[in-house]
């Protein structure tokens, strides 16, 4: 039996019956092609990695590919949670996790020549430790290869489990990233019910707490009935866990089975978002319709900080 969606509401609490039909001209995307396109998914094929461009259909992979950068999702391509706004196939029993996988990622890392690699993952909650001691060879396994490169990893949160937080987040990572997704009131219409706001929180807060060095960074969704005063309250409390990078981006429904945007922001909606990013003290805030968390936005002010810090 299909599962119904929950009914979003508004800031007043009320049920949006009128969701956002027509996407602004400022959404169009350009389809994937090109060189590096083509040699960005065949390298993707060869070593059998999976990448969170393909599977969360992000709108930059044609800019990214073509570029010649990826962000790689690790454990597999099954997730074992049901977000309500994400495009990775989920079951609740995925298949076991590959064993060479730390070697297949750390040889593509150096493979592509890269200065500054974005990893992510699917949530395995069947595993003991939700996958953490895997994700942790397979950030030794980047830095042992290509110790240069620096590595931003969005973690999931383990399910509250802060020594799987510790084992991740204590790998010579430079930002370890976790998204609250959605402002508070919002998250158990949004996420998996496995996942919740205050957990994220604390999920932060415990890296940043056990890796005092670390820079750590959250991602907003924008348009699913969220208003300004609960972003404002979000970004007081992420910079309250002491998180450093935030990024917001316009929600794009990825199919008709998934949650339907209420909204599409205007651009201006997402320049008085950072601007009131910047006045709390978020070190780096990148905001657009088509910024996602694993974007490329704050690599030079990531490596700009880290340079600095390295000459004190």
């Amino acid at each position: 039996m299909r599962r119904s969606l929950p009914v979003i509401q508004d800031a007043q609490g009320q049920p949006l019956a009128e969701p956002a039909t027509k996407k602004p001209e400022w959404l169009k995307i350009r389809p994937p092609g090109g060189e590096h396109y083509t040699a960005m998914k065949h390298r993707a094929r060869r070593l059998k990695l999976a990448t969170v461009c393909e599977e969360a259909r992000c709108p930059n992979l044609s800019e990214c590919w073509g570029g010649g950068t990826a962000t790689f999702m690790l454990m597999g391509e099954i997730c074992t949670r049901g977000c309500r706004f994400c495009a990775v196939d989920t079951k609740k029993l995925p298949p076991p996790l590959d064993p060479d996988e730390p070697r297949a990622i750390a040889e593509a890392v150096e493979e592509m020549g890269l200065s500054y690699v974005v990893l992510t993952s699917v949530n395995r909650d069947e595993l003991p430790d939700g996958g953490a001691s895997h994700l942790a060879d397979c950030l030794n396994a980047i830095h042992q290869r290509t110790p240069s490169v620096l590595m931003e990893m969005l973690s999931p949160d383990f399910e509250g489990n802060m020594r799987s937080v510790e084992l991740v987040a204590s790998t010579p990572l430079a930002v370890f990233a976790h998204n609250v997704e959605t402002v508070e009131r919002l998250t158990p219409s949004v996420r998996d019910p496995r996942a919740s706001y205050a957990q994220s929180l604390e999920v932060l807060e415990h890296a940043k707490r056990f890796v005092p060095h670390v820079l750590t960074k959250s991602s907003l969704m924008v348009g699913l009935g969220e208003s300004e005063a609960e972003i404002e309250a979000c970004l007081r409390d992420l910079r309250d866990v002491d998180c450093d990078i935030v990024t917001f981006g316009q929600y794009l429904q990825p199919t008709p089975k998934h949650l339907p945007v209420v909204e599409y922001a205007h651009p201006n909606t997402f320049e008085r978002y950072a601007e009131l990013a910047r006045g709390l003290g978020f070190g780096y805030v990148a905001s657009g319709p088509l910024v996602r968390s694993s974007y490329r936005a704050g690599e030079l002010f990531v490596e700009r900080h880290l340079r600095a810090r390295a000459q004190v």
